[in-house]
């Protein structure tokens, strides 16, 4: 058996729904079945042996169903399945009361995984409505007991009574992987993997080996096994991709940047035009973009803030920068656009491009700097899916143009609109710039790397680039997934700013609600109202559940609630035009109440809005809370947030209860990343980390000791050609990275 070789070759029995379960899993070959990770690990009770239960304990027990069948109470004549479950200690009874069914999808003869309480007492004890994991192994595969003797069946295998849960899919259960990884663990390969680890660095962190850590996570025999598996496995990952970062971050660092002229007496002319003041904060991150400007190589930086910190701001003030600096009379390094028989450069100013992620987003920002710039005399375009704009319109100064796409295109080209901001349609082959020299992307966490890669790369000479997020992300996520950038806090709100007064309501309270909203309707303010979905459920379809949709909500508020107000609703489904004419009439005023999705969740600047109702609060996470709650901090009126979730669970009541107490973004992405890790606040699975590596960013230690590795063995080693399993590895992570 090879790591390399293909599941199916050594697994021949496998059926077609198994093979698709196991792609879905993303498991091919037997290195990656080596490294499916368990998600958790059982106990299973006092004994891993039937013949060891004792009465009243939980417990998780495997062996052999035998003899299913159903028959009915003495006296109750209530229907009730039964088995006996066999291993080669003894043999117990199962017992499903009131459900019968349960023994019609059994089968004499099959390897399963029981866990639940031992009821009854003596030879009369039995296992009460357990939980079954119908494990889809044949028979005649299943080779000397795991569960029946607490000793070593295997080379390498260590005893143990707990028992590894891995992440399934259907067709496929975690008891298949238990018994797969016994016997790929039989020929010993995990002895011939190359460890992409450098053994000095396992013996500096005391991390085991790669064979030992394989086994000590499929079979530990302690909870400490595992943990110490874990966190090597974790420390693997994280030192990968930090390996990939800072490559990338080596080779962006040598190219030149186009030299942008810093002027900071104009600079701070523009910074006082703002309709407010700017911040220390904002200060300070202005004055470090500017720093990294009069350096030669590209700034690689990632301005994080809190919602409603003055982001935008900071971009508008360093993108006047770039767009007052004329590019380099002599011939830069590499050739910028049309030159002429002198080698000189031909028309324009430096250019900057402004990524956002969504329509209503780029319009709103198209909008706030229109504002920021209407005392400046620098052209701005807007380019989406759906139109092109250019401001100042030739006709009327103060407003904007519409644009074809082929003059917009031709305009940009030919350096004539310094500052572009736009959505996807920024990145397009056929969108190209004169003198590209500063790329900001906004919501940086939702853009896969390969985004950020090609606007980056989009011109031949590399432009500058600020990454913001308005999603606060703890440091050890952000050393993690922006190793690359970097990192630049806005950790101060504008002057005025009232916090938000949050209030959790169970639905027999959200009258409360109500009458809030009448008391900010009355007062000429207005309102959003946030539901998890579009539309009502087809009961044929699909079951009907309790999260309230945008459609029927709009309309029972209308009818039952508050007939005298102007309701409106946006939502992903309404095509572009649609939905800015709806939001164009909120911002007018001419609709009191905004009922959404989390379509509105960035972005969105309506200041007269003043209090928010997120229905089924539950149904969102935290980071996505905080950045609707975002959309009430506008303004310096005292705004409210209520969160009405449609159950009230331990969990549901722990999360509510932060979401309300957290002083800002930050903490409460601390909490979120400790609570329910981090693939909650930057999408694990769009990132390509996985679980284990998420669980490791709870420790910052462990995330900073492998980015210095990290830098250290790059800037030894930059191809790593001494670390041939570490540069494979890299490639896996990298590669999982560009998977959008």
């Amino acid at each position: 058996m090879n790591t390399e070789d293909t599941i199916d070759k050594h697994f021949t029995r496998l059926r077609p729904e198994q093979k698709r379960a196991l792609a879905k899993l993303g498991i091919r070959t037997i290195r990656d079945l080596l490294y499916h990770i368990p998600s958790r690990y059982e106990s299973s009770g006092p004994s891993a042996t039937i013949a060891g239960v004792i009465a009243g304990a939980e417990v998780t027990l495997y062996g052999t169903v035998r003899k299913p069948d159903v028959r009915k109470t003495w006296k109750s004549r209530r229907p009730v399945a039964e088995a006996w479950l066999e291993d080669a200690s003894g043999k117990i009874k199962m017992l499903w009361f009131s459900q019968p069914y349960i023994a019609k999808t059994l089968h004499d003869g099959m390897v399963v995984k029981v866990s639940g309480r031992v009821a009854g007492s003596g030879t009369k004890m039995y296992l009460a409505n357990p939980a079954i994991d119908r494990s889809p192994i044949n028979p005649e595969e299943v080779h000397d007991s795991l569960f029946a003797t607490n000793r070593p069946t295997t080379y390498n295998l260590q005893p143990t009574t707990l028992f590894p849960v891995y992440p399934e899919s259907q067709g496929i259960s975690s008891l298949w992987f238990l018994h797969a990884l016994k016997k790929v663990f039989g020929t010993r390969v995990q002895e011939h993997l190359a460890d992409p680890v450098p053994p000095e660095i396992l013996a500096r962190y005391k991390l085991p080996s790669l064979s030992s850590a394989l086994v000590f996570m499929h079979t530990p025999r302690r909870r400490s096994d595992a943990t110490a598996a874990r966190k090597r496995f974790a420390f693997e990952e994280v030192l990968a991709l930090q390996v990939v970062m800072q490559q990338r971050r080596r080779v962006l660092l040598s190219e030149k940047a186009l030299p942008v002229a810093v002027d900071r007496k104009t600079l701070a002319g523009f910074i006082a035009s703002f309709p407010f003041p700017a911040t220390a904060a904002q200060m300070r991150a202005i004055d470090a973009i500017v720093a990294d400007f009069e350096r030669p190589h590209p700034m690689l930086r990632l301005l994080e803030g809190d919602v409603g910190s003055g982001k935008t701001a900071v971009a508008a003030a360093t993108a006047y920068m770039v767009a007052t600096s004329i590019p380099p009379k002599a011939a830069a390094s590499r050739p910028l656009g049309r030159t002429s028989q002198y080698g000189d450069v031909l028309g324009g100013t430096l250019q900057v491009a402004y990524l956002c992620p969504t329509e209503i987003l780029a319009k709103q920002h198209f909008s706030t700097f229109i504002s920021y710039f209407k005392e400046h005399p620098i052209p701005i375009g807007l380019i989406t899916g759906s139109e092109c704009r250019k401001f100042p319109s030739r006709v009327r100064y103060e407003e904007s143009a519409k644009l074809s796409k082929a003059a917009f295109k031709k305009m940009v080209a030919n350096g004539e609109i310094p500052i572009v901001i736009g959505t996807h349609a920024l990145i397009e082959k056929s969108l190209s710039f004169k003198h590209l020299a500063y790329a900001i992307i906004d919501e940086q966490h939702r853009f896969g790397t390969v985004h950020r890669q090609k606007l980056v790369t989009k011109e031949a000479c590399v432009p500058h680039l600020l990454s913001m997020s308005a999603t606060p992300i703890p440091r050890t996520l952000a050393l993690t997934l922006y190793g690359d950038l970097d990192l630049t806090l806005l950790d101060e709100m504008p002057k005025g700013r009232k916090a938000v007064m949050t209030d959790i309501l169970p639905p027999d309270k959200r009258d409360a609600a109500y009458t809030c909203v009448r008391a900010e309707l009355s007062a000429g303010h207005q309102a959003y109202v946030i539901c998890p979905r579009i539309d009502e459920p087809d009961p044929q379809k699909e079951l009907a559940l309790q999260a309230k949709s945008v459609k029927a909500e709009a309309a029972r508020l209308k009818k039952d609630i508050f007939p005298e107000a102007a309701i409106g609703i946006v939502h992903s489904k309404m095509t572009a035009i649609e939905k800015e004419a709806a939001m164009k009439k909120f911002e007018n005023g001419d609709t009191d109440i905004l009922v959404a999705t989390s379509v509105v969740e960035v972005g969105v600047n309506i200041p007269n809005a003043t209090v928010i109702l997120i229905e089924g609060a539950e149904r969102f996470g935290l980071a996505q809370l905080h950045q609707l709650r975002g959309r009430v901090l506008r303004s310096t009126h005292q705004s409210y947030c209520f969160a009405l979730p449609e159950t009230m669970g331990p969990n549901t009541r722990e999360r509510m209860k932060a979401f309300a107490s957290a002083k800002n973004g930050f903490e409460l992405a601390e909490y979120d990343l400790a609570l329910r890790g981090a693939g909650e606040l930057a999408g694990g699975k769009q990132w390509g980390v996985s679980d284990i590596a998420m669980e490791a960013l709870k420790n910052i230690k462990l995330v900073e000791a492998a980015r210095t590795e990290a830098a250290e063995l790059v800037a030894r080693d930059p191809e790593l050609q001494h670390h041939p399993a570490l540069v494979a590895r890299a490639l896996t992570a990298d590669k999982k990275m560009h998977l959008e």
